[in-house]
């Protein structure tokens, strides 16, 4: 037995056909600008760096903001601190701890937050960081940030980077506790 709606609009709405739906392959790339600035000091000694900011990190204007995404967690776990809330907790831990963040990437297409999508790469330039600061060891959060810092901008700073992780929520083969332990080598 089908059971149908007594409404036929919905019902109509309800048999719209297949070839009518957007399938996902016709998604498209938009060209995307990193909007804000990296998080250092002069006594930053690590640098961690990311592919580029989510979409939702974008509408929040700061790192990592995906409610999923576990840097956060990762980091006060690590340092063995309190979880930062608000934008001004998370720069003041990050500076406090001798931490710097950024992103390898400036400018770019992107789909969503997709990072296997990025093309048209416009790295970002390290030495504002590398320059004004005491950074020891560079950092990546991810293979693809690791790949992307390789191609665009190791020749640049002649520093390798160590790659870690990612704390993407993407990276389900690491749970918490797993990513907790790769990353205290940061400490």
């Amino acid at each position: 037995m089908v059971w149908l709606p007594k409404d036929r609009r919905i019902y109509k709405l309800m048999l719209k056909p297949i070839n009518e739906l957007k399938p996902s392959n016709e998604l498209k790339h938009n060209s995307v600008k990193h909007t804000f600035e990296p998080i250092y000091n002069m006594e930053s000694k690590i640098l961690i760096l990311g592919t580029f900011p989510s979409v939702k990190s974008r509408e929040n204007g700061f790192y990592y903001g995906h409610p999923q995404n576990r840097f956060w967690k990762v980091i006060s776990s690590v340092f063995e601190c309190g979880i930062p809330q608000t934008i001004d907790e998370k720069t003041h831990m990050l500076l406090i701890l001798n931490i710097a963040i950024w992103d390898v990437i400036n400018s770019c297409d992107i789909i969503g937050s997709s990072d296997s999508s990025i093309q048209n790469v416009i790295p970002n330039d390290l030495s504002i960081i590398l320059n004004n600061s005491n950074i020891d060891k560079i950092y990546a959060n991810g293979k693809t940030a690791a790949k992307l810092y390789e191609k665009y901008s190791e020749l640049a700073t002649k520093k390798p980077i160590i790659t870690l992780p990612s704390t993407s929520p993407a990276n389900a083969a690491f749970g918490l506790d797993r990513l907790v332990e790769a990353w205290k080598t940061i400490k």
